[in-house]
Formats: C-alpha cells, sequence, structure tokens
C-alpha cells in the first residue's frame, strides 16, 4: 500500500513533466509561427520598397534628361547673347543656376544611393524580429530620401533663368528681324529697329575706261555714253560722299534719304572724223555739285526664321536734283562738222542723270547656319521728259525732242559669313540689263541693250556696339561696267 502513493506520485510527476514539456514545444511552435509571419511581412514590405525604389530610379532618370535639355538650352541662350553682345561676360549670369542644378542632380543621386542602403539594411534584418523592424524603418526613411531630392533638378532649372527678364522654361521671344551681313549691294537687309535713327555716311571711288564710245551729249547711266561722236578712248573717275539717314518707324517698317555730292572727271582721247588729221586729242572736264537725291521705303514681308526666308520689298524714287547733262554747255553741234576745232563734248560733267525714276524691289535672305544668302530683285524705270535741248558753246540750243531712258531690270545674289561677334564677310553677284534709249518714239541710233556684271566683295567691323565699318570693292566684269569701284560705309545708330 505504501507502493501506491509512490507510484501515484511517480506518475504525477511524470504527468507534471509532461505537461511542462508539451507547454514548452507549443510555447515554442508559437514563436517559430510569430518569427515566420514577421518574415513574411519584412519581406513583402521589402519587396514593396524595391518598387518604389524602381519608381524613383526612373523619375531620376526622367529628371535628368530634363536636365540635360535644359542645359543644353541654357549653353544655346550663352552662346547667342553672346553672339549679340559682343561682351565677353554676355550670359554669364545663367552660370550659377547651372551649377544648382548640377549639385541638385548629385543630390538626387545620392539621396537613391541612401534609400538603395537602407533598403538592404532591411533586407539583412530576417535574422530577428527588432532588427527586421529596424530595417524596415531605415528602407522607408532611404526611399523618402531618394523622393525628396528627385523633384529637385526640375525646381532649380525653374529658378535658374538665362537673362534677368526671361526664366527658363517659357518660350523665348522669337526674333523677327533679318540676320546682318557685310552690306556689298545698295539696298540693305537688316531694317532700322521701331524709334531708332541710323545715320550713315559714305564715300565711294569708281573708275572705268571705255575704248570707241560713241555719245551724243547726255548720259544714261555713268561711264555710259550715247552718241554720234567717234572716241578713241574715254577715262572716267567719279567720287560721291553722301549722307542717308534712316528711320525705323517701326520694328518692320523704314524710310530712308539720302543725299550724295558727285565730283567727276573725264580725260578724252579723241580723233575726230572729217578733221584729216591723224593725231589725236586730249580733252579734258570736270564737274561737282549735289547728285540726285534718293527717298526708299522699305518693309519686311515676313517673320523668317534659321532656315527659313527674309522677304523685304522697298521702293525706291530718285529726284532729279543733280546737275543733268541738258544743263551743262556743250563743245559743239553734232559731230562738230560745222566747227572741226570742237570736240562735241560737254564743258562740265554732269552729276545727274536728268530724269525722275521709280524703283520698286524685293530683298531676300536666307540663314542657313554658319553662312546667310542673300540677294534682290529690281526694275528701274525713268520717266521720261520732252522738249529737250542741248547747250551749245556759243549759247544756242540744239533742240532733241522728247528722251525716254532705256528701262533697268536687276538683280544681284551673294553669300554672308560671320567670323565672330565682331567681323563678317561677304561675297556677290550684281547685274543690270539696260535696256536701249528712245528718242522720238525712235531707238537712238548706236543704242542697244547693255548687260553691267560686277564682282563684289565686302567686309564689316563693328567699331562699338552703335558704330559699324563697313567696306566693298567692286569689279567689273563687262565691257560696259565701271571697272574698279570702291565704297565705305559708316553706320552709326542713334
Amino acid at each position: 500500500m505504501k507502493r501506491e502513493p509512490l507510484r501515484h506520485l511517480r506518475m504525477i510527476s511524470y504527468a507534471t513533466l509532461l505537461f511542462f514539456f508539451h507547454a514548452e514545444l507549443h510555447a515554442q511552435s508559437l514563436d517559430d509561427q510569430t518569427t515566420q509571419e514577421n518574415i513574411a511581412t519584412l519581406r513583402q514590405e521589402l519587396n514593396n520598397r524595391i518598387k518604389e525604389l524602381d519608381v524613383l530610379k526612373r523619375k531620376l532618370a526622367e529628371e535628368e534628361a530634363n536636365f540635360q535639355q535644359l542645359s543644353h538650352a541654357l549653353d544655346a541662350r550663352m552662346l547667342e547673347s553672346k553672339r549679340g553682345a559682343g561682351e565677353p561676360g554676355a550670359g554669364g549670369a545663367t552660370t550659377p543656376g547651372v551649377a544648382q542644378d548640377a549639385g541638385a542632380g548629385a543630390g538626387a543621386a545620392a539621396g537613391n544611393a541612401s534609400g538603395a542602403a537602407d533598403a538592404a539594411n532591411g533586407t539583412n534584418a530576417v535574422n530577428g524580429a527588432g532588427t527586421n523592424a529596424s530595417g524596415a524603418a531605415g528602407g522607408t526613411a532611404g526611399a523618402a530620401q531618394a523622393a525628396a531630392p528627385a523633384a529637385t533638378p526640375a525646381q532649380n532649372a525653374q529658378n535658374a533663368a538665362p537673362s534677368p527678364q526671361q526664366p527658363v522654361g517659357q518660350a523665348p521671344v522669337p526674333d523677327t528681324a533679318p540676320p546682318a551681313v557685310a552690306p556689298i549691294f545698295d539696298q540693305p537687309g537688316v531694317l532700322t529697329p521701331r524709334n531708332k535713327f541710323v545715320l550713315e555716311p559714305s564715300f565711294q571711288f569708281g573708275y572705268s575706261s571705255s575704248d570707241q564710245v560713241a555719245l551724243v551729249g547726255y548720259t544714261i547711266i555713268p561711264a555710259l555714253l550715247i552718241g554720234l561722236v567717234d572716241v578713241r578712248e574715254v577715262k572716267s573717275t567719279v567720287l560721291t560722299g553722301g549722307i542717308a539717314a534712316r528711320y525705323g518707324i517701326t520694328n518692320r517698317l523704314e524710310v530712308e534719304v539720302r543725299v550724295p555730292y558727285v565730283y567727276s572727271t573725264n580725260d578724252t582721247v579723241s580723233r575726230e572724223i572729217f578733221t584729216g588729221t591723224a593725231q589725236d586729242n586730249v580733252f579734258n572736264s570736270s564737274g561737282h555739285n549735289i547728285g540726285d537725291v534718293e527717298m526708299t521705303l522699305r518693309y519686311q514681308l515676313n517673320d523668317g526664321g534659321p532656315d527659313k526666308f527674309y522677304y523685304v520689298g522697298w521702293l525706291r524714287f530718285k529726284t532729279a536734283t543733280g546737275k543733268s547733262p541738258f544743263d551743262v554747255v556743250t563743245d559743239c553741234v553734232t559731230r562738230c562738222v560745222a566747227d572741226t576745232t570742237g570736240t562735241g563734248l560737254p564743258l562740265e560733267q554732269p552729276t545727274g542723270t536728268g530724269f525722275y525714276a521709280i524703283q520698286p524691289g524685293l530683298t531676300w535672305l536666307f540663314p542657313s547656319d554658319p553662312v546667310v544668302f542673300f540677294g534682290n530683285f529690281s526694275y528701274l524705270h525713268s520717266f521720261g521728259r520732252s522738249d529737250l535741248s542741248l547747250t551749245i558753246l556759243d549759247g544756242e540750243k540744239d533742240f532733241i525732242g522728247r528722251v525716254q531712258p532705256g528701262d533697268i531690270w536687276g538683280f544681284n545674289v551673294g553669300m554672308g559669313l560671320a567670323l565672330n561677334e565682331k567681323a563678317s564677310v561677304s561675297i556677290g553677284y550684281d547685274q543690270s540689263i539696260v535696256l536701249p534709249t528712245k528718242e522720238n518714239g525712235e531707238t537712238v541710233p548706236g543704242s542697244v541693250r547693255v548687260v553691267l556684271g560686277t564682282l563684289l566683295i565686302g567686309y564689316s567691323y563693328r567699331l562699338s556696339p552703335r558704330t559699324t565699318l563697313n567696306f566693298s570693292i567692286g569689279a567689273g566684269l563687262t565691257r560696259d561696267t565701271p571697272d574698279l569701284t570702291l565704297t565705305f560705309r559708316l553706320p552709326i545708330t542713334f
């Protein structure tokens, strides 16, 4: 009987131990289940953080692409500002903005790297529940840190401005003015800005020589003499000083008035017919006075742009203020048959044509970096005059009647190249077709269609923001064209 209680006691002890062992096993199984659940939760959260990082990386790549575009735009504006202003410091105000944007981009990259590192710390948290929670918090903080700098380049790019007047992100005001080139033709392509005044003094030297020129005592264009007297050789020098004033009514409309002063000399080596002499005679004459005043109206027809045409229409009116060939005294009557000692040539050189004229035209420019192509089309019509007479040496009048000068069709083409922000060079060709002159409805004997062709080279150098020196040289390519033409212009903007 004593062994029975002991047996029961042992059984109770075994049962108690079994209960505690089972309880411990059950507790251990509960801990393992909780750990597994924590690990699964952390893995899910880590996957979510990785997805967020992928999204942030894509956003960062987009921001970096936008940053590169803005950098190129800023560089282009800085270069354009330097070209336009010609100052070493032009466009320099944009440099700090670029540096700030670059720093912001670096900050965004650092933020992403930090977020990735923190997320990696969360991955290592599988060793314990507390460590897992710390890694998850670090991953979340890293992702937030990466997200904040990712927007920084766009904000800095908006704050960075290429100029104090115009922030980045807004389309710049298009420059609708034609590009400036070294002028080699009479009609410029660049118009005067609104309310601006340009005063342009100029000087031109022209020399021509021709053989066997016939003339009747009046000149249609310089170095072109038409008539019945046989001439062996004529050497002409024409010096023309002028002043032109241009005013910009609008950015597309300007008016110009040009007043020339002409000094002309003429040396003629001739042997008059019916004189019976084999010796050449030299006849000299000169004249100086105001020339024909011109007034021109120009209007830009379109906006144009890079790889687009600019069109400028113009209308020129030429007066007859200069001394005409009919106002100067001629040595004798036609061919000097009655007075064999005369020459039939004017004793004084005229400084004008003696005819009013109107000339419409069209100037075009086509910028194609780094050159600018340009040209002109024009038509000159002179108004005929009636009851004209030549003034003879003895005071008599030699009646001519009505004279209608031939119309002139002209065109030219050229190419301009900017060497730097101050200097440019141009080369071009100018051609005019002069139709025959008529007298009393009939073509003047010996008057034919004349083609004048000139090869031109011009240089331009900006002395100051308001003053530019222009120089051009022309070489005649046909017999009737002046052999040499030198032109200086000095436009001054006020």
